[in-house]
């Protein structure tokens, strides 16, 4: 492999490469999964998991474990506020305060500070938005997701693309080109898309195991050669019970994925742009679905208008990238080809808060 020069990818090499890009999903879950790892890698299990420890060190991983899936174990929303530039650090600094608050980004709009709240149940979740209306005195704009048309942050990063998916992995596009030359489109049919409907209370079934197990891996696995066995012996359980509760969690949707989880910032896609359209209501699952498939597309689902708070749009798209000329480009082609609606583009210009959602409250209900 050729890598481009003057960056992270200097301090990587093929198989450091097929780790970052073949194993953000689908980690083996077995009592040994570095093994099966290193099977398929060509290399023993242990050197399988000193590089993952490695890649986690240089923060090219995040983390290495479960993703899970917020609207399904919880209660979630995506919240915004606007704040005046003198009082963003104070308000900044009560919001991020909430252990519920997962993610909190400044944005270039006049909603400039977005963040998501996850609890154990909608009334808890509606509780913490009022205390942080209460104590900030913003308005806050509650934007609960409705339908998941497509959502997924696995992409490869281990190449010179300008957006998520600009080129594909592992032998190029379906015509034969080379994977490291640029296509000028991409093939809806790339991406699998549809409108999955979600509900603003906690939908999973979970047994006290589930929680016992969720509230230990929700920061993600241990880095060792038995990183299932040594949550079992955490929880007090059977490693056997613990791994069918893995797979069980994955198969509902509890967990999204199972892998080592990319750090974007690291990795150059630090240029994400979230996009929000006014899209007829009739056509909205019609257009989501469409604009999900697109392989550059990372994020489409549909979320509330607020009319009463001037904000007319209903369809969220997300795009990753690494040069903000190129996702810019890329919202043009968009807004030409599949959605010729009133649009807004709210570039993030800070990562004010970045952890996975925190699910205490569920494990003690």
């Amino acid at each position: 492999m050729s890598l481009p020069s003057g960056d992270w990818r200097e301090r990587i090499d093929d198989v450091d490469a097929a780790l970052v890009d073949g194993f953000q999903s689908d980690f083996p879950v077995c009592e040994r999964p570095f093994e099966a790892v290193g099977e398929q890698l060509g290399i023993t299990g242990e050197e399988a998991l000193e590089r993952v420890e490695r890649l986690h060190d240089e923060r090219i991983f995040r983390r290495f474990g479960p993703v899970l899936n917020p609207p399904v174990i919880g209660s979630s929303t995506l919240a915004a506020v606007s704040v005046p530039p003198e009082r963003f650090d104070e308000v900044a600094a009560v919001v991020n305060d909430y252990r519920q608050v997962n993610h909190n980004y400044a944005r270039d709009h006049e909603w400039n500070m977005w963040f998501v709240v996850t609890a154990g149940s909608r009334d808890r979740r509606d509780e913490i938005l009022a205390d942080i209306e209460d104590r900030t005195g913003c308005e806050v704009l509650v934007l609960p997701m409705l339908t998941d048309y497509y959502i997924d942050l696995e992409f490869p990063v281990v190449n010179g693309d300008r957006f998520a998916r600009e080129t594909r992995p592992e032998g190029g596009s379906p015509d034969g080109r080379a994977a490291d030359r640029p296509r000028v489109r991409e093939s809806i049919e790339g991406t699998d898309a549809s409108a999955t409907r979600i509900s603003e209370d906690a939908a999973a079934d979970l047994t006290a195991l589930d929680r016992r197990l969720l509230l230990a891996i929700q920061e993600g696995f241990p880095l060792s050669e038995t990183p299932y066995r040594d949550v079992a012996t955490a929880i007090d359980a059977d490693v056997a019970d613990v791994l069918a509760a893995v797979r069980k969690l994955r198969e509902t949707g509890c967990i999204k994925r199972v892998g080592c989880v990319v750090n974007h910032v690291t990795t150059g896609f630090d240029n994400n742009c979230m996009v929000v359209w006014d899209v007829p209501d009739e056509q909205l699952d019609e257009r989501g679905e469409r604009v999900g498939a697109l392989p550059s597309v990372t994020l489409c689902y549909h979320r509330p208008r607020r009319p009463e708070q001037n904000w007319p749009y209903n369809l969220f798209t997300m795009i990753h990238g690494r040069d903000a000329d190129a996702v810019d480009e890329r919202i043009d082609e968009l807004a030409a080809e599949f959605l010729p609606y009133d649009h807004d583009r709210l570039y993030s210009t800070a990562t004010l808060k970045q952890t996975g959602a925190q699910y205490d409250d569920i494990v003690g209900e």
